[in-house]
Formats: C-alpha cells, sequence, structure tokens
C-alpha cells in the first residue's frame, strides 16, 4: 500500500453516504478457487493472502478505519497437517515480507485469537508486527489468526473470573473489556465470500448487530468492485439496533 494517490484498476465509483467505520470479512473459498483452477489448495491460500492488499488499500480509500479479517479458526487445526502447515508457513512469510510495507504505509496490525498451539517463532513474529506498528493511525488490520468467537467468551469470562469482578456489576461494556477485541468498536458489516451464509464462529458477540453481506464471489477474486458492492448494499439497508424509527 502507498501513502501516494492510488492508480485503481476500475473507474472511480460514486461516492457513499454512509461508509462503515468496522468490516469484518470471512474470507472464505480459496480452497474451491484453487479447485476450480486444479491448482493446490495452498495456491488458493496464497492467492487469498495477496488479495488482503488490495482490499486493504480499498478500505483506506473509502474510508474504513478498521479491517478485520478471518485468517484461520481454532476449528481449521482439523484440516490435513499438510494445509495447516502450509497456512502457518504462508503466515511467517506474509509478516517478513510486508510488515515493512505496511509500517510504513500507517497500517496498524492488531491480533484476535490465542497463542497457544502457534509456533514460537511465528508468535515471536506476530508480537513484533504488533509492536511495530502500534502507533499507527491510518487503518487497523485485525487479523483473527487462531481464533473462535466462543473460545473468545470463554477466554474473556475466565478474566473477568480471575479480576473478581461482581456479577451485579458486570455489564455488556465491562465484559467487552475482556474480548480481543476491546479496544476496537463493533463491526459495522461483515462481508463473506464463497456464497455460504454462516458467521462460522466469527466475531458472534460484536456482531450482534452488524449488517451481514454475502456474495458467491470467491475470495481470491472478491476485488474493488465486489467491495464497492458490499458497501452499496450497506447503505441500503436501515439499521434500526431493535428500535422503531419514526417517518
Amino acid at each position: 500500500m502507498s501513502s501516494e494517490p492510488i492508480n485503481h484498476h476500475v473507474p472511480l465509483q460514486p461516492a457513499l453516504p454512509s461508509v462503515p467505520h468496522h468490516i469484518g470479512i470471512i474470507m472464505d473459498g480459496n480452497g474451491r478457487w484453487a479447485q476450480s483452477r486444479s491448482l493446490p489448495r495452498l495456491m488458493g491460500h496464497q492467492a487469498g493472502v495477496d488479495n488482503i492488499k488490495r482490499i486493504l488499500e480499498s478500505c483506506v480509500k473509502h474510508g474504513v478505519k478498521v479491517l478485520t479479517i478471518y485468517a484461520f479458526s481454532t476449528e481449521n487445526w482439523h484440516r490435513p497437517p499438510e494445509e495447516v502447515s502450509g497456512l502457518m508457513r504462508l503466515l511467517g512469510l506474509t509478516i517478513q515480507r510486508q510488515l515493512n510495507d505496511l509500517h510504513k504505509n500507517g497500517v496498524r496490525i492488531l491480533h484476535s485469537g490465542r497463542m497457544d498451539g502457534i509456533h514460537p517463532q511465528l508468535q515471536n513474529q506476530i508480537r513484533h508486527a504488533l509492536e511495530v506498528t502500534r502507533n499507527n493511525q491510518r487503518i487497523s488490520l485485525n487479523v483473527a489468526f487462531n481464533y473462535g468467537g466462543r473460545a473468545e467468551i470463554l477466554d474473556a469470562m475466565r478474566r473477568v473470573v480471575a479480576d473478581g469482578v461482581d456479577p451485579e456489576t458486570l455489564t455488556e461494556d465491562l465484559f467487552g473489556q475482556y474480548l480481543y477485541t476491546a479496544d476496537l468498536p463493533d463491526p459495522d458489516l461483515i462481508i463473506r465470500t464463497g456464497g455460504e451464509w454462516r458467521l462460522s464462529n466469527f466475531l458472534i458477540w460484536q456482531a450482534a448487530y452488524a449488517e451481514y453481506y454475502t456474495t458467491p464471489t470467491y475470495w481470491p477474486d472478491f476485488d474493488e468492485d465486489e467491495l464497492y458492492k458490499a458497501l452499496f448494499e450497506y447503505n441500503r439497508r436501515e439499521r434500526r439496533f431493535g428500535r422503531v424509527l419514526e417517518k
């Protein structure tokens, strides 16, 4: 990503009146994208990683301040061992190759998820990326890696108990401070690529009032045009938050 004006590969779209402050993306379809091209699944994951930078640039263009990407779930450990190890190597290489560029362009990197089970070397790479970029303010890239929504709630509850919080004083706002995303606003829009309609254990507390958008487009093909379609649809929604809005 460059601090200079971005040369877009699609025609300029009309400005939208409302832009989500925080977008979460379930990046689905990498494996199917590869299989449809008779390629190994890991090549689909590589194409998916390459696409993150493009969508991050587009989010900056539209004024999005937080992008959370679902990179590896707690359930993904059940995939074939060679695919899991390949995904771990891919994350390490991505940090190694892109960290300086992301830092230079004002991207703050965050991590949501457990460190348990991740190789110590990769843990160190993740912590280094968080430390190097912690003061950046252009956009926050929150990587949900080894993440599960239920695990997050359990971890938060354990910390609540460990801190001796009086149950009578526990509020939603206070509980939110024990989540991985304590310093982030709740997502306004959740996008899922690949045609599925499930949340798949992604931000299940935080996404309580998020708008949901799904597309059959596989993640490696989800480009700036596709993001604009999601943002356009978001602008058509009437967000009530449980209230009845006066006409």
